[in-house]
């Protein structure tokens, strides 16, 4: 098969499709690799270390479109690329579709086969190739929140994990899963008081056990989220449906009854956002301010450290994309049931029901097509 590897146009992201390490797998597989030139800088990687391990160097974008079967990146397309994209062609990367009507009638409209990192679901339910994204999210929201919340960022101007003699700031996880898990030993970690909300009680049984002393577990219910949020200095919102639209767990009408200055980060901002007064930020223009709230809704937290996150995410998404290579989509996704999962659109149909609901738009079952 013919792989492309386009460079990342959304602002400020220095992640790449894959590492050279990658692409070596896929040309000791019998592929032929198209690396956009310059795509690897951004992680370190330059075009010399894919031309080593037999990868192709292409000038544009265009060419690395025009010459691939599939294409391997890391965020969803962007208004310039939809035109790029062929029919037939396999997407291999994050959709998050239910935060874009414009970003699924585009992908519906060009007859590909959308095949989304973030819904790839295991028999147990967890997300293998969002995980390792998501364990890097989860510690970043921690380091921002420290980090606005001083107070030439606008923040409520209190150290996260205090002092001797002066308490320390109170964190609100909002969703014990990966996100929430990692937020919380790093705000932990820091010495801040951390309580994590999940509406799974097994879930935080769990986290009661293993978390340090300082996290707290609490059942999530409309109540106990709106009486906690009164003394929180940062709120974390780590709450995720897969394929689906994050619910809004903190409404505008709630941020009056915030303290100024308390910073929200909300990591679900991919899926919608899980504070109704969410919207997405970039890493140049990262926060803005709602009624003396701090909002940070950076949607490629990961982008900023490449470094780290390119490297994770290709060890997750190699094995399923060799496989999709090696077999064909459609054999591919026969033999696993769980990348059948990423498939979210085939040749103009939703064949992912979150995604279809989101829009009320007709949904197919993914069993009619393969």
């Amino acid at each position: 098969m013919i792989v492309g590897v386009p460079k990342e146009i959304k602002n400020n992201e220095y992640r790449v499709g894959m590492t050279p390490s990658g692409v070596n797998s896929f040309v000791n597989n019998g592929h032929k690799v198209f690396v956009q030139k310059n795509a690897g800088l951004g992680s370190g990687y330059s075009n010399s270390d894919y031309k080593e391990v037999g990868a192709v160097i292409c000038d544009t974008i265009e060419d690395v479109y025009s010459k691939s079967e599939m294409i391997i990146k890391v965020k969803e397309p962007l208004k310039s690329e939809y035109s790029l994209i062929k029919e037939g062609q396999i997407i291999y990367t994050f959709f998050h579709f239910a935060s874009s009507e414009e970003l699924t009638k585009a992908m519906i409209d060009s007859k590909s086969i959308c095949i989304a990192y973030e819904t790839v679901q295991n028999h147990d339910n967890s997300l293998p190739l969002l995980t390792p994204m998501s364990e890097v999210a989860g510690r970043m929201a921690a380091q921002q929140g420290a980090k606005f919340l001083e107070k030439p960022q606008d923040g409520f101007g209190i150290l996260l994990g205090g002092v001797p003699g002066v308490k320390p700031a109170n964190v609100i996880i909002l969703g014990g899963g990966v996100v929430g898990s990692e937020a919380a030993k790093m705000a932990a970690g820091l010495g801040a008081n951390v309580t994590i909300f999940d509406i799974n009680l097994d879930r935080l049984r769990y986290l009661d056990d293993v978390m340090p002393k300082n996290v707290f577990t609490q059942f999530s219910s409309n109540y106990n989220i709106s009486q906690a949020i009164k003394s929180a200095h940062l709120i974390i919102g780590a709450v995720l449906i897969p394929g689906g639209k994050a619910p809004n767990l903190i409404t505008r009408g709630m941020l009056k009854t915030l303290q100024p200055g308390t910073v929200l980060v909300d990591v679900a901002v991919d899926q919608g956002g899980c504070f109704e007064t969410t919207h997405p930020t970039t890493h140049e223009n990262p926060t803005y301010i709602i009624d003396n709230v701090l909002h940070y809704s950076v949607a490629n937290m990961p982008g900023a450290v490449p470094a780290t996150s390119t490297e994770a995410l290709t060890n997750a998404t190699i094995k399923q994309g060799l496989d999709i290579a090696n077999k064909g989509w459609i054999k591919a996704c026969q033999d696993d049931n769980s990348l059948k999962h990423g498939l979210n659109i085939i040749k103009g149909d939703i064949v992912y029901k979150a995604v279809a609901d989101a829009f009320s738009l007709e949904y197919k079952n993914i069993n009619e097509i393969i």
